[in-house]
């Protein structure tokens, strides 16, 4: 079991890295874009973005996580799964090209079409890599999938960057995002060297699409719970509020979603694995928590101060309308980092059912929140999304956790360190900021800004509260799984 750990530590430390260098490519790609592109250009893809996200959550139908979940698979139950996503991504991009006209018309821009047509095609790319993910993530080859996702994102930044320097718009944004997942299933055959072979339907096959089903109608819910307030606003407010909005929300979420995919791999199949194992399960959640806490606290703050600062120096002035949106959505990141985590407990737990009525009750929430708030725009639907967020957050982590072998107080004393070290940190900065920062220009006043939130909240994290051998710990764990080989097993 100690090879698990050191694999689990490792897996996470590369992953963490991985999502590390994603952020920056992610971050620098939209400086450049906000640079060449306007509002409207990113509004228009936007559009379809939201009709092609719901799309998109029945492309691998939940069979991916139910590949890792199971204690043994076949080669042929995978190879099953496999035509399986490739038959659910063609039918999926035929429906979103048969939707086309519809799509234009409903936000009355004909040009909506192509653009439609041409995202149809990711379905089918993302389809041929799912199964090839699931096997990786199952082999616990996460420095693997790490390689890849940076391959196929430096590929498809380098694509749409080069095309909107050369002056073909919103088109160069529908480029890269049919590219990242070809270059990704690509590169993924490659790594498994896996090649499926014939179909074969037999009781465990429907036993893991009945679980991958139910994960995909949850991840529908809650994806249309999360966004349908940007099909409001580009329907009522056009594509340039929604190219605002749009923009706000995707710089709050790159933290959140990096380090969502960062670690839900790898706590996701460790936890699967020691779930009959209750001290070792609360262990390693508990630490996973808490480090995912650790890292989002000073994001969160940092991104309620300097809101106008980071805007300026990472979209430039002609997006300061930004600012005050992102200001807004900003203690959503926080909240996701709180409650994004109990996914792997109740997944890794099999618990479908508890998910299912969980977020039956999130969605309705959250839209009633933006739909409140939708009269005023984009910094209406701001508050109202963030508002509902904050007064959901406690019911959710208390209901996830129900009945398991972690408590409502575990969470509050794994919160609590880093919670107190980023309010006296934010306190410090906001006191540089105030008497410093406005005989600064924006870009050394930020540097400043970051550098004194992130030191004061280091110093109070690691010595006042005494947390820092808990991070070297984890360290020394990384650096003694150096010396265990990978795991290079395929299913039998």
């Amino acid at each position: 079991m100690n090879d698990l750990k050191h694999k689990v530590i490792r897996g996470g430390v590369a992953k963490a890295l991985a999502q590390g260098s994603n952020l920056v490519l992610r971050m620098g790609s939209l400086m450049v874009l906000a640079r060449l592109l306007a509002p409207t250009e990113f509004g228009l893809v936007g559009m379809v973005m939201a009709f092609t996200g719901v799309l998109n959550l029945f492309r691998d139908f939940g069979l991916s996580t139910a590949t890792v979940q199971r204690g043994h698979v076949t080669d042929e139950q995978i190879s099953t799964l496999f035509w399986i996503n490739i038959l659910v991504g063609t039918v999926l991009a035929l429906i979103l090209m048969g939707l086309a006209p519809f799509v234009a018309v409903f936000y009355h821009e004909p040009r909506l079409v192509w653009v439609s047509v041409v995202l149809a095609t990711s379905f089918i790319f993302n389809g041929g890599g799912v199964q090839h993910t699931a096997l990786l993530e199952r082999q616990m080859r996460f420095t693997a999938l790490a390689t890849i996702d940076i391959i196929s994102l430096v590929v498809s930044t380098a694509i749409g960057i080069g095309m909107a320097f050369t002056g073909f718009g919103y088109w160069a944004l529908v480029a890269s995002a049919v590219t990242l997942p070809l270059v990704s299933t690509l590169c993924l055959w490659v790594a498994t060297g896996w090649k499926p072979g014939k179909i074969h339907l037999h009781e465990e096959v429907h036993s893991m699409l009945r679980f991958g089903g139910a994960f995909t109608l949850i991840n529908l819910i809650v994806y249309v719970g999360y966004n349908l307030e940007k099909i409001l606003l580009g329907r009522y407010w056009g594509a340039n509020a929604l190219g605002l909005y749009g923009r706000a929300y995707q710089l709050i979420n790159l933290p959140t979603e990096n380090l969502n995919s960062a670690f839900w791999g790898v706590a996701f199949s460790g936890l699967s694995r020691v779930r009959h194992e209750p001290e070792r399960f609360r262990s390693y959640f508990l630490r996973g928590y808490s480090l995912v806490l650790a890292l989002t606290i000073p994001m969160t703050i940092g991104a309620a101060l300097f809101a106008h600062d980071m805007i300026f120096v990472l979209l430039g002035p002609k997006w300061n309308d930004v600012a005050g949106i992102f200001r807004l959505l900003a203690p959503t990141i926080l909240i996701f980092a709180l409650i994004n985590p109990l996914a792997w407990l109740t997944f890794s737990l099999g618990m479908i059912g508890r998910n299912l009525k969980i977020v039956l009750v999130l969605a309705p929430l959250v839209i009633t929140g933006y739909v409140l708030g939708l009269p005023y725009g984009p910094r209406g639907v701001a508050i109202g999304y963030s508002a509902l967020m904050t007064i959901w957050c406690i019911p959710h982590i208390a209901w996830c956790v129900r009945g398991t072998v972690i408590s409502l107080r575990d969470i509050l004393v794994s919160a609590s360190k880093p919670f107190a070290s980023g309010i006296v940190a934010g306190g410090i900065a906001w006191g540089v900021q105030f008497f410093i920062g406005p005989s600064l220009l924006p870009l050394p006043r930020l540097i400043l800004e970051v550098a004194v939130l992130l030191s004061a909240y280091l110093s109070m994290l690691f010595y006042v509260m005494g947390q820092k051998a808990v991070y070297w710990d984890l360290l020394r764990g990384f650096r003694r799984s150096s010396s265990v080989e990978e795991d290079t097993l395929v299913p039998a």
